[in-house]
């Protein structure tokens, strides 16, 4: 394949990507609205499945719904390690997917794996990199202390005809909703569980150092479920969730 998978195993900076309310969504803009879908949608994951305990979570207003998100320091600065490298590889096209690994601690095994596929509209020419190198295994990071490299856009490329942070917004809380209902058909955890992160970048993105590479996490007799998508004007976002299948002797 040609992907490289990297991860930055947890041991977290919490983002407020403010978004333009202008119609016209550049590259940074729209990588500040992946970023922040980003950063929610693997809280909101933590808070409905129970990684973290569900008192050291706060309410936030965002998209129209109330977003839990985390205030235990630790998990705050790596995430904070993790969105910031994730900015530097989406402002500079190399990002193909984030994929969430929620790991039983007991068993070793991958429970479930929640994938958010990034592509990048060619017409938008986020640094004229195409988005589908599908050779790169995953990466990830296992210190604590990552680099925190700041994203400036060097090609903001606007698109005529934008997509309004509203119509963006009511996508992404569609998103948000659905992995709050998830908790109807997901098996249940049936034991104490860790989370990974793991990023699959084009083979020729900067990997820091802290990150490390990792093998894809998959999981035996899973069944994957599709969630809804969301665009701006310069990427795509699609979601899913792929879950170990409960024996029988458990139903």
């Amino acid at each position: 394949p040609t992907c490289t998978i990297v991860s930055h195993h947890h041991h977290s900076t919490s983002m407020s990507a403010a978004t333009k309310t202008e119609n016209v969504i550049t590259l940074k803009g729209s990588v500040a609205v992946v970023s922040e879908f980003f950063y929610c949608a693997i809280n909101s994951i933590l808070y409905q499945r129970g990684i973290y305990q569900p008192e050291t979570f706060k309410r936030e207003s965002k998209y129209g719904l109330t977003i839990l998100t985390t205030t235990d320091e630790g998990l705050l600065k790596y995430l904070h390690q993790i969105m910031s490298q994730m900015e530097t590889w989406l402002v500079e096209g190399d990002v193909q997917r984030l994929v969430v690994v929620v790991t039983g601690v007991d068993s070793g095994e991958t429970l479930e794996r929640w994938q958010f596929n990034v592509s990048v509209d060619d017409k938008a020419g986020a640094d004229d990199k195409k988005g589908g190198d599908e050779n790169n295994g995953p990466v990830s990071n296992e210190s604590s202390s990552g680099s925190s490299a700041s994203a400036s856009a060097s090609g903001t490329t606007q698109k005529k005809m934008g997509k309004s942070v509203k119509e963006i917004h009511n996508e992404i809380q569609a998103i948000i909703r659905q992995i709050t209902a998830s908790v109807t058909f997901l098996p249940l955890l049936n034991e104490p569980c860790s989370f990974d992160l793991l990023v699959y970048t084009n083979q020729t993105a900067v990997v820091p150092q802290k990150w490390e590479d990792s093998d894809p996490r998959y999981i035996m007799n899973s069944q994957e479920v599709k969630l809804r998508s969301f665009t701006t004007s310069v990427h795509k976002v699609e979601s899913m969730v792929t879950y170990k299948e409960a024996d029988e002797w458990e139903l």
